[in-house]
């Protein structure tokens, strides 16, 4: 009886435990539900809201408004300061171009006319003393000094090519040219013109370098006498080369002159458009400071020989008006047009290429005290070459040819008959003389102005370069790479065990050596150099001083100074 009731008060007891959470759990399920009823209220009340607010909204909007709106709305430029002050520079520096442009073609249309009248003042005169010197020192008896200076033996090679070019000039017939071309069709006379312009480039490129051959053969220290004979080789390709290229410029003056007396200049005209297509194919490529450098120079040479030949074009064509004044004033007009248009696109051209590649205007300043430096470098005692090589390495510019060609033209075109006629052409050779010195006293004092300026003073007690300097630099520049890769080797040397190679543990015995035989720049190297952009990557060794890894593919500074002639490297823009 007793086991039963307990089990009957188990059962009972369970029975309201098992009610107890039923109730429990009911009364939990209806707050729930209380409480998503009110979220959907608040949601559907909130929806409301935001319907009436579009409503409201969209009842403001008008046609009206929108106009006022965009009558009155403002900004503020100082926002974006930075942005605004650069465009305002770059807008400051197109118009300082001309300017600037003009003080360094002026400068340098000086400096090819002083090499110019070089080869008609000074150089006949230093022909003659250095052949007076060759025939009076063995007379002498002095055997023992040298019979020519190297500086006289380059001129008397200059006087016999010019001599044997213009015997040889006698021969081309100048009218037969003239009519041949101006039989010729207008389309074929632009190719030619073109082809021309390209070829003149391309002999003014590879010209100096046969004469530079030339002069050091002649003037290189000999142990025998058989090692002369290697002169006569290069004296004829120096002759053949001065008589092709002064032949290439005739024909080239003769389509010039043939374009001045066309009936309707549809031929000038043409010709001048091509100066345009000159900025199509130099705006919108990459420019570096020492790529411009080169088209300032190329410039400069091309202006001057455009002047050189329309002087040839107005004496041609004087001689057959048998030079009448009055025929001068028909052709000035078409020679200012030309000159017009050539002035326009240098002008145009430097100003987009400032513009496109960030290139200050003061950089034609820099460039005008490197032109300087070869000037006043040419008139000290330890010169290594004559001003007017200088100024042919530098531009492009070799006087030899063009030269050649106007005395062919001048002796053509002007009959020399009785004393009076000599006595004029004596006064006036005195006055190019005179010409020259003035020339050249002015030059040599706004140089140096220039050179003090650019603080390149100190460049001028330097040495000139030369061959041991060379091989020291270069076998420096081999000795940097050659230890750069042991230090790069060294640094898995903890992953093998700690054990380090043999490479790792050998230390360059020469290295202060070769760091010695480095010249030592100066401030003048880096106020002429090309800026590089990424100074933050160069990786110095403060033991030896030479620069690491960090540079090792980069390409090497250049000096302006240290740049030749005016071929034109710069990558188009991709």
């Amino acid at each position: 009886m007793a086991d039963s009731l307990s089990t009957g008060l188990g059962e009972e007891k369970e029975k309201e435990k098992e009610g107890k959470e039923r109730d429990r759990r009911a009364a939990k399920s209806d707050k729930g539900n209380e409480k998503d009823g009110v979220t959907e209220t608040l949601s559907f009340n909130d929806k409301n809201g935001d319907r009436k607010g579009r409503k409201r909204n969209l009842s403001d909007l008008s046609l009206v408004r929108f106009i006022t709106t965009e009558l009155t709305r403002g900004y503020f430029l100082e926002h974006n300061e930075a942005k605004y002050t650069e465009r305002r520079e770059r807008v400051y520096t197109c118009l300082r171009i001309p300017k600037e442009l003009e003080k360094l073609m002026t400068f340098g249309f000086f400096l090819c006319l002083d090499t110019f009248l070089y080869v008609f003042t000074l150089l006949p005169l230093r022909v003659i003393l250095a052949l007076l010197r060759l025939f009076t020192v063995p007379c002498c008896g002095l055997s023992g000094s040298r019979l020519l200076q190297p500086a006289q033996v380059c001129d008397v090679l200059k006087g016999f090519i010019m001599v044997l070019c213009y015997s040889m000039m006698s021969y081309v017939d100048y009218s037969m040219m003239y009519h041949l071309i101006r039989g010729q069709s207008v389309i074929k006379l632009y190719i030619i013109y073109n082809m021309l312009e390209v070829a003149d480039r391309l002999f003014s490129s590879f010209g100096q370098d046969i004469l530079d051959a030339l002069y050091w053969t002649a003037t290189e220290p000999k142990e025998k006498k058989r090692a002369h004979i290697g002169v006569i080789p290069h004296f004829l390709m120096a002759v053949l080369y001065v008589f092709l290229h002064a032949i290439l410029i005739m024909v080239q003056a003769t389509t010039l002159n043939v374009a001045f007396n066309s009936h309707n200049k549809s031929l000038l005209t043409i010709m001048m458009s091509n100066n345009f297509v000159e900025i199509k194919g130099s705006v919108f490529k990459k420019f570096e400071k020492n790529n411009l450098f080169q088209m300032s120079n190329s410039d400069i040479k091309e202006r001057f020989t455009n002047y050189i030949l329309l002087l040839i074009v107005c004496l041609r064509n004087m001689e057959q008006f048998s030079w009448n004044p009055d025929h001068l004033w028909v052709l000035f007009p078409d020679v200012v047009m030309v000159i017009a248009s050539e002035v326009a696109v240098d002008v145009v051209k430097h100003a987009f290429i400032t513009k496109f590649n960030d290139i200050s205007a003061d950089v034609y300043g820099e460039y005008r005290a490197s032109l300087a430096f070869d000037l006043v470098s040419s008139r000290q005692k330890n010169a290594y070459t004559d001003y007017s090589d200088s100024v042919s390495r530098r531009m492009g510019f070799i006087p030899l040819p063009l030269a050649l060609l106007l005395i062919r033209v001048v002796t053509s075109s002007v009959k020399i008959q009785g004393s009076l006629s000599f006595m004029c052409v004596l006064l006036f050779y005195l006055g190019m003389i005179t010409l020259k010195v003035l020339n050249s006293i002015v030059l040599l004092g706004t140089s140096c102005v220039f050179v003090k300026e650019a603080n390149m003073e100190e460049k001028l007690f330097h040495p000139p370069p030369s061959v041991v300097s060379s091989r020291a630099n270069s076998r420096a520049h081999r000795t940097k790479h050659v230890h750069t890769e042991p230090q790069q080797a060294s640094e898995p040397t903890a992953d093998r065990g700690g054990v380090p190679l043999a490479s790792d543990i050998a230390q360059p015995t020469n290295m202060a050596d070769s760091a010695a035989n480095v010249l030592p720049k100066s401030d003048s190297d880096t106020f002429l150099t090309t800026p590089d952009d990424e100074d933050g990557d160069k990786i110095i060794n403060a033991d030896t001083g030479l620069e690491g890894d960090g540079v090792a593919h980069r390409t090497p500074k250049k000096d302006l100074l240290e740049i030749d002639r005016f071929t034109i490297c710069g990558n188009r823009i991709d």
